[in-house]
């Protein structure tokens, strides 16, 4: 990873095949997602009512990686598995509140 996330842009780390890789859901990685996984808010509520499935949290995931040049995609969902589903909601949350919210800024006080 070239650089920290900014959560200010909503975006997240997640470890993958050991290395923290930057998760930056833009425009163009969240209309990506959505044509594979259906409405974001659908998906949303989904993960709200505990309902999101394994497959497309790592969809999403995959999706939103800043940089995936050298790696495949079941290499995201083994990151998923080796953190635990516990540590990957952290990132998961990030990136859900970036869809709901969209940029929060920085405190203007």
């Amino acid at each position: 990873m070239s650089r920290p996330a900014n959560p200010f842009r909503g975006e997240a780390t997640l470890v993958v095949a050991g290395s923290p890789r930057l998760l930056r859901p833009s425009f163009a990685a969240l209309v990506a997602a959505e044509e594979e996984l259906g409405p974001l808010f659908a998906l949303v509520e989904r993960a709200g009512a505990g309902q999101l499935r394994l497959g497309e949290m790592a969809a999403l995931f995959w999706h939103c990686l800043a940089d995936r040049a050298d790696l495949s995609r079941d290499a995201v969902g083994e990151a998923v598995m080796a953190c635990g589903l516990a540590a990957a909601s952290q990132p998961l949350r990030v990136l859900l509140g970036q869809i709901l919210q969209g940029e929060a800024g920085p405190d203007p006080q």
